[in-house]
Order: C-alpha cells, then sequence, then structure tokens
C-alpha cells in the first residue's frame, strides 16, 4: 500500500475552515448490569469465553428481567448530544448540521436523526443519518467535518447512538436461563446499549491554513464483499413476506460468525491501520491516542500480530489505546464516541494529542479511520457560551 498524503501535509484549500472538536457527551441507559446478573437470566458463560470478551459491565434500554423498554435510540442520543452541548457552552439553537449513525433506529422512517431534531427544538436543521454499525458514527464525524471545512455549515451534532438489547432479551424470557444456546449467550453477554455526541465547530475563511495543524485524513473500505457476513440482524427487512418472518421463532435475531470475525476481523483491523498511517504519512508511534469500538478484546488483539502488524507497532498500539469495552460492552455506532468521551474526560486524549479513530465492524467487515488534532481541555463546568 503506498502513501497516498505526505507526512504532515499543509492545508491546500486557501478557503478552508479550520474545524474543531469543541466537546463530547455521553448517555448509557440504566444501571450498570454485570456477569452475575446475565446469569441469572440467561445461564452462564465459561470462564475462557467470558476472559476473551472483556465484557463485565453494560448497560441496556430494556430490564433485563422483564424486557420492558425504559429509553430508546432516540432518547439517549438527544441526552448525550445535550451533554455535548452544555459542556461546550452553545446552544442547540446554534446547531445547523446533524449527522448520526445506528443500525438500530426507534422506526424505519423518519430517521432517527430527526426525533433528535425534534427533541432538541430545533425546527429547521440539515440532517444525515447512516445506517451502519460500529463504522458509521467515524464515517459521520468526517462527513460532518467537510462540509463544515468547506463553509457549508458552521455547528455539527454528530452523533452514534445504539439499542441492542431489545433484539437480546427475547433469547431468553420465559425460558430456562440453562437451556439458552451457548452462542447466544455468548451475544447476550457481548452487547450494550448508548450513545456518544460530539459538538463540530469552524473557523473563519482560511482558517484552516492559518492553524498550523496538520489536515484530519479519513479513509473507509469494505473487505468483505466476497464473504459471508460477520454479523447479521435477520427480521424487520423487505427480504421475506412479513408472514414468514412472524413464524420464525424470534421476529429479529443477531446472528454472529464468531470463528469467522475472530479470524478475519484483525486483518481488516490491521489493514485499516495500515491504510491510515500511510495516508497520514504518521507512525504508529506519533499517534497519541487510538480511539477503538474493542481493541483489548482478547479474543481480538491476539491475533494483531499474525495479522501482520509488527512487534513494535503493537508495543506502540498497546501504549495509546483509548476504548471501555469493559465497561459498556459493544455499542455499535455508540461505541468509539463512547471511548472518545471517557478518553477526553480521563486525560487519556488531550489538547495537542494526535487522534486516530479507528472502527471495524463485522457486518461485513468494515473499516473507518479519521485523524484528529485534539484542542479541547477538559473542564467539569460547562464551557462559557462562544461567540
Amino acid at each position: 500500500m503506498t502513501s497516498t498524503t505526505a507526512h504532515h501535509a499543509r492545508h491546500t484549500d486557501p478557503a478552508a475552515r479550520h474545524v474543531s472538536v469543541l466537546s463530547t457527551g455521553a448517555d448509557l441507559p440504566g444501571d450498570p448490569i454485570d456477569n452475575a446478573t446475565l446469569e441469572r437470566v440467561c445461564g452462564p458463560l465459561p470462564d475462557d469465553l467470558l476472559q476473551g470478551i472483556e465484557v463485565q459491565r453494560r448497560h441496556w434500554v430494556v430490564d433485563p428481567f422483564t424486557g420492558a423498554h425504559r429509553s430508546g435510540t432516540a432518547e439517549m442520543a438527544t441526552n448525550a448530544a445535550r451533554q455535548a452541548l452544555r459542556r461546550a457552552g452553545l446552544e442547540a439553537a446554534e446547531v445547523d448540521l446533524l449527522v448520526m449513525s445506528t443500525a438500530s433506529p426507534d422506526n424505519p422512517l423518519p430517521a432517527a436523526a430527526t426525533l433528535v431534531q425534534e427533541r432538541l427544538g430545533l425546527e429547521r436543521c440539515a440532517v444525515m443519518e447512516f445506517r451502519a454499525g460500529c463504522v458509521g458514527a467515524v464515517q459521520a464525524m468526517d462527513t460532518a467535518r467537510r462540509l463544515l471545512a468547506d463553509g457549508t455549515y458552521r455547528t455539527a451534532l454528530v452523533i452514534g447512538a445504539e439499542s441492542i438489547s431489545p433484539l437480546l432479551a427475547p433469547v431468553y424470557l420465559g425460558g430456562d436461563p440453562h437451556k439458552v444456546r451457548m452462542r447466544d449467550r455468548l451475544t447476550v453477554y457481548t452487547f450494550g446499549d448508548g450513545a456518544g455526541a460530539a459538538v463540530l465547530r469552524a473557523g473563519q475563511e482560511g482558517s484552516a491554513a492559518a492553524s498550523g495543524a496538520a489536515p484530519s485524513v479519513f479513509a473507509t473500505q469494505c473487505l468483505g464483499g466476497g464473504r459471508k457476513p460477520g454479523m447479521l440482524v435477520v427480521g424487520g427487512g423487505t427480504d421475506t413476506p412479513l408472514a414468514e418472518q412472524q413464524r420464525r421463532r424470534r421476529l429479529m435475531d443477531i446472528r454472529l460468525d464468531i470463528p469467522g470475525t475472530a479470524s478475519f476481523g484483525p486483518k481488516v483491523f490491521v489493514a485499516g491501520l495500515r491504510d491510515m498511517l500511510d495516508r497520514s504519512g504518521l507512525a504508529m508511534s506519533e499517534i497519541d491516542a487510538c480511539v477503538l469500538p474493542e481493541g483489548n478484546a482478547e479474543y481480538f488483539s491476539k491475533e494483531f500480530e499474525e495479522a501482520g502488524l509488527g512487534a513494535d507497532e503493537y508495543e506502540s498500539l498497546q501504549k495509546n489505546i483509548v476504548e471501555n469495552l469493559d465497561a459498556v460492552g459493544a455499542t455499535g455506532s455508540a461505541a468509539v464516541p463512547l471511548a472518545l468521551d471517557e478518553g477526553w474526560r480521563t486525560g487519556r486524549v488531550k489538547p495537542g494529542d494526535t487522534v486516530l479513530l479507528l472502527a471495524i465492524e463485522a457486518s461485513r467487515y468494515l473499516y473507518a479511520g479519521l485523524t484528529l488534532t485534539w484542542e479541547a481541555g477538559w473542564s467539569e463546568s460547562p464551557a462559557a457560551p462562544r461567540a
């Protein structure tokens, strides 16, 4: 793979606007659900599998004992957006672009992003939505960044939100926990719900070149065009007559190709990492924070070297990984923004850092990466209103 962008390249468009991430926000529904709670409702998971997925807690929009819904995708997204706006010192009315990613919208239509728009009280707003999992939030971030940089809009909200638990509870509700199939238990233990948001703002015309910051670099690709999906959500679509879908044991279901994701997933990650390093001209050691959905999961990281990641690169990667899989589970579109929010709050992402957002998605083996120069300093108090 050849480099497509010179190392620390300058902005070439004299009119481009500098785009800053002002703040982030997050929302996790309800109290954390530990593994002991899940053992009560769907049976135990062997220690080696628990250790492999590394998820210790997760948050669900549904009650794990009754399946009752206590929140939803648009509600979590709105909560995360409000927190991000409050931290940025901005009013919702200042947002003129809202870009969201989710694979679990409240309804097929209207787009969940328009429900967030409504809850924020925005009668008019540019709205875009990506139907995706982990990669969607990174794709959304870059789309917003470009539309701010070229002057189309000035202030953007980027949100990733996911409600996966409504598909998980039917796996075990009303049955004997010890009769739940092991592969279904693994799915139940793996996933969580949540939402993460970021506020982006553009400077004046020409400010990109004047800022002195390296330009952001983006890449995305699907490597699974010739492979069966690593993750498939079945049901609720138009591929099969509704009457036929209703005869299934569960109307909707998540199916994981566990061997496929374990063997091919790391190859996708390394391909994405290589692409981003080549395009940006950066060495792994020059990245201060690599924000990932699940970079430390044993079943995933142990395959990196075999997939082509050198020992020195792997060591650098381990030092700068920012992720929170153990505390929130696999959260799809919310994964990268939730990890970014935690990284910012805990000081792992700080002003001056070169940040790489890198997501891979098992659905069809996609990756998406974006480099940023971080500027926002963390403060417990909301920022003063910005002009």
